[in-house]
């Protein structure tokens, strides 16, 4: 037989033994999945990367709609999905994220889709280079199945843009679903992937995990490189992953990390040696809560009794109470300093960067499409999105930049904060901070801001933290299982992997996490010819948040 003819008769008996096996797992169950649960099914041949891929899409078909987490589909993922098939039929399935979908909040670059932000002015931008991060997933095996919504410009903690429109909470349809990487937490809470990212700048990675039962991770300033990113604040900026589970959440810091150095993000050379190439998976086994000690910052709390602070307050004392039955110490921290809005008023500096880092941006040889070349032309263009509590913001940083007078005398405050949290740690000799990551239930949708949040002091100080679920408010009508509450665990510089050991004892003393009832239904996969288009559901942001020019 020619040779031709040999591999084409092989070709077609390959496409019908991987159909055979789709036929027969069109009903795959993505629900809660896992990384290893995915290749599992998928290296035990109970499944295929397509079947995968089209189930996850099947789910997104089926509830988005309700949720506007998604604005938009990887039109390639399929065709990806069926090399990587081709590969494990070869023999060549590899890498740590073979065949695993993953959704990326819409500030990451990616050369196949465009990268709006939220905002209808950037909706026609398209970088020509992935982001370091991006390069990496795949490299991995990932497969990036698509964009999901975020604040605009992630400026923001209630997950609304002028491009996205808003992003509901899966767990209660009334209330918005953390931010700014909002629809990454509603995306995940769903089961629309496996996992998926977000930024940080102030709250933004911890919040969306808070707010949906989720675990995050926002790093120590400098372990992963921010370059491909929509900038707001070379200080405060921070990427990570959000994930079901802490194992996921580990597997996915690690490939993030694996970026290294990256010369244009210099921040990465901080890095020491002993992070280098870390398995962060491998920091999960072992270690004990017999006398670990951990430090409970008592000025993130909101003490007065309410529908809205109480369940946050019983939520974290059910929680204490168990890390404590499990030997751990739990010491009050009441040290003045930690006031959550004190410090955002002192030393957040994302206004005096914003500007700077934005023009630099949009100035990038590497982007193309359509799109405005300065933060002035985007914001006095008429087709930016700015709620009321931006205002200020806005027009601060379009005036503002680092040569300011006041910035080096924030910068130092900044120090000074830092110094006095490693004090807190030494004096008190602790392994970890513990509080709330919301002071408060997350806000409804038409609030003016996303009140009550803690993630301020590790975004000053550049120290990591992992987020866990706490616990859920009792239900009501609109919440049927409650709303969610996230515990944060901060350390010292460097010390993601002891976080992430402290978090997978936490999630094993108390079990917390809960698929959200609204998104519970199995959907049937659905054998598709090409990726279905996703339009956001702009109509219904709230008369509060004008779209317009801002002056």
């Amino acid at each position: 037989m020619p040779k031709m003819q040999l591999f084409s008769t092989l070709l077609h008996l390959l496409t019908l033994y991987l159909g055979g096996i789709h036929a027969q797992l069109d009903s795959y169950d993505v629900r809660e999945s896992t990384i290893d649960g995915v290749h599992n099914a998928l290296y035990g041949g109970l499944t295929t990367c397509r079947a995968v891929v089209e189930t996850f899409i099947a789910r997104i078909e089926a509830f988005n709609p309700a949720l506007n987490a998604i604005i938009t589909l990887n039109p390639n993922a399929l065709s990806i999905a069926d090399d990587k098939d081709y590969a494990l039929a070869a023999g060549n399935g590899t890498g740590s994220l073979f065949c695993i979908p993953v959704l990326l909040k819409d500030n990451y670059d990616t050369t196949d889709m465009n990268t709006t932000g939220g905002c209808l002015d950037l909706a026609g931008s398209q970088p020509t280079v992935d982001a370091p991060v991006v390069t990496a997933f795949e490299n991995a095996g990932a497969i990036i199945l698509g964009k999901t919504n975020l604040h605009e410009l992630a400026l923001e903690g209630l997950s609304v843009s002028s491009l996205g429109g808003q992003t509901v909470n899966p767990y209660d349809f009334t209330r918005t679903p953390g931010g700014s990487s909002g629809g990454t937490g509603a995306a995940i809470a769903a089961s629309f992937a496996v996992f998926g990212t977000g930024t940080d700048t102030v709250n933004s990675l911890r919040s969306p995990a808070s707010a949906n039962s989720l675990f995050s991770v926002r790093p120590t300033r400098g372990l992963i490189s921010r370059t491909g990113i929509i900038p707001i604040s070379y200080t405060q900026d921070a990427i990570g992953p959000i994930a079901r589970n802490v194992e996921d959440l580990a597997v996915a810091l690690t490939i993030m990390a694996s970026v290294g150095y990256d010369p244009s993000d210099n921040v990465t050379a901080l890095i020491p040696s002993s992070s280098i190439g870390k398995d962060y998976s491998a920091a999960l086994y072992g270690g004990s809560l017999q006398g670990m000690r951990l430090g409970l910052i008592e000025g993130f709390f909101n003490r007065t009794a309410s529908s809205e602070t109480t369940p946050v307050n019983n939520a974290l004392a059910a929680m204490v109470t168990a890390l404590t039955a499990a030997g751990a110490t739990v010491i009050p921290i009441d040290e003045t300093i930690y006031n959550s809005t004190a410090l955002s008023s002192a030393y957040d500096v994302q206004k005096l960067e914003f500007r700077q880092e934005m023009d630099a941006y949009l100035t990038r040889p590497s982007l193309h499409g359509t799109h405005p070349s300065t933060l002035n032309q985007l914001y006095s263009s008429g087709e930016f999105l700015v709620i009321p509590s931006q205002y200020s913001f806005v027009n601060t940083s379009l005036v503002s930049s680092t040569s300011n007078a006041t910035y080096p005398s924030i910068k130092l405050g900044i120090q000074n904060l830092t110094t006095a949290l490693e004090n807190t740690f030494k004096s008190n000799t602790l392994d970890a901070l513990i509080y709330p990551e919301q002071a408060n239930l997350v806000v409804k949708i038409g609030s003016p801001s996303q009140i009550g949040r803690n993630g301020i002091l590790a975004a000053l100080t550049g120290s990591p933290v992992v987020t866990v679920p706490a616990g859920f408010s009792p239900n009501t009508t609109d919440a049927p299982i409650g709303v969610p509450i996230g515990m944060e665990i901060l350390g010292m510089p460097w010390s993601e992997g002891k976080l992430l050991n402290i978090a997978k004892m936490v999630a094993e003393v108390k079990r917390v996490r809960k698929m959200p009832a609204s998104t519970e239904m199995v959907v049937e996969s659905q054998s598709l010819a090409q990726v279905p288009k996703i339009v956001p559901d702009t109509k219904d942001i709230p008369s509060l948040y004008p779209v317009g020019v801002l002056y």
